[in-house]
């Protein structure tokens, strides 16, 4: 291929790239419309359990869409004696934190890990016994069965644990915009609940996970009797240290009759101190990074625009 044809190839995919990465963003949903939904839902249902103990004992058996699937899957599991891992708080907790909050999260989730281990495995004795000859000793090939329902049984777990890291990341980026307007509505004469509606709204557009999370612990403020349990539930979904230190310092505020803004305000400074401290973290360690990509990725072409001219002269000649 000649040189002024590479060049222009180069050059296209070059264009290419950055018509993908610009637009990248604007072609992924943000799924706003669900978690606003969840929220919703979250509210009603609390509604709805507030109105249930307050009336006489009566048939709160509800039709739920899907329940002959899961009550299958919850006998497979009794049946394997493993109904004790639906019993796990530790293991609803990591669900509650990738977002699967649903009833029957855990159950689907178990049943999962276990007709993924049992579907891996049978694909891999399928695959080595439609082999002509197997190559290696017999234990062998029982270890890389092994090793497949290995797999197949830890697929579901990663899944889970990339989506609550992915998950705390959002809100911890938007948290601290988050607790200064927190700070400002509750100094500007709005109560708990009344500033974490108020920041739901406000943040909705920006940070839509973390909205999502303050509108849950809003509505769990006005229905659940124990204000306390909402705080903690707040730090419990989201597993991250500066909300649980949002929830404890809201808890001993009302505890101890301190004032809540004075709490919020010493929390916000702290917390905009430990983001500033993060970025010149960043900002000491981009020299280090930038070495291998600038090396990679811009002394090439650098060095192609430079020299290019002159060698396409020189193939003229």
């Amino acid at each position: 291929m000649e040189t002024p044809t590479l060049l222009v190839w180069m050059s296209s995919a070059a264009a290419i790239v950055t018509v993908l990465a610009i637009a990248l963003p604007f072609l992924t949903g943000g799924g706003q419309s669900k978690r606003i939904k969840a929220v919703t839902s979250r509210r009603q249902e609390l509604a709805q359990q507030q109105v249930d103990d307050l009336q006489s004992k009566g048939s709160s058996i509800r039709h739920r869409k899907g329940q002959t699937r899961i009550d299958l899957m919850k006998k497979v599991l009794v049946t394997l004696k493993l109904d004790k891992a639906l019993a796990s708080p530790e293991l609803k907790e990591s669900l509650a934190q990738a977002g699967y909050r649903r009833p029957n999260a855990l159950i689907a989730f178990t049943f999962a890990r276990i007709a993924l281990a049992a579907v891996f495995f049978v694909l891999c004795f399928t695959y080595i016994a439609s082999m002509p000859e197997f190559p290696y000793p017999q234990p062998v090939k029982f270890l890389f069965m092994g090793i497949a329902a290995f797999v197949g049984f830890s697929f579901p777990k990663i899944i889970v644990t990339n989506g609550a890291q992915k998950r705390q990341v959002e809100l911890n980026s938007g948290f601290a915009d988050a607790l200064d307007l927190m700070v400002i509505c509750v100094e500007g004469g709005l109560s708990v609940e009344a500033a974490f509606d108020r920041v739901t709204s406000e943040i909705a557009e920006k940070s839509p996970v973390l909205a999502q999370e303050f509108g849950i612990t809003s509505a769990e403020l006005a229905f659940l009797g124990d204000r306390h349990k909402a705080y903690s539930n707040f730090a419990d979904r989201t597993g991250l240290a500066s909300i649980k230190s949002l929830a404890t310092t809201l808890v001993q505020s009302e505890k101890y009759g301190t004032p809540v803004g004075t709490a919020l305000k010493v929390l916000s400074q702290e917390r905009r101190q430990e983001r500033m401290a993060n970025a010149e973290k960043k900002g000491a360690s981009l020299p280090a990074k930038l070495t291998v990509p600038m090396i990679v990725f811009f002394l090439p072409p650098l060095f192609l625009v430079v020299i290019g001219p002159a060698a396409i002269n020189i193939l003229n000649r």
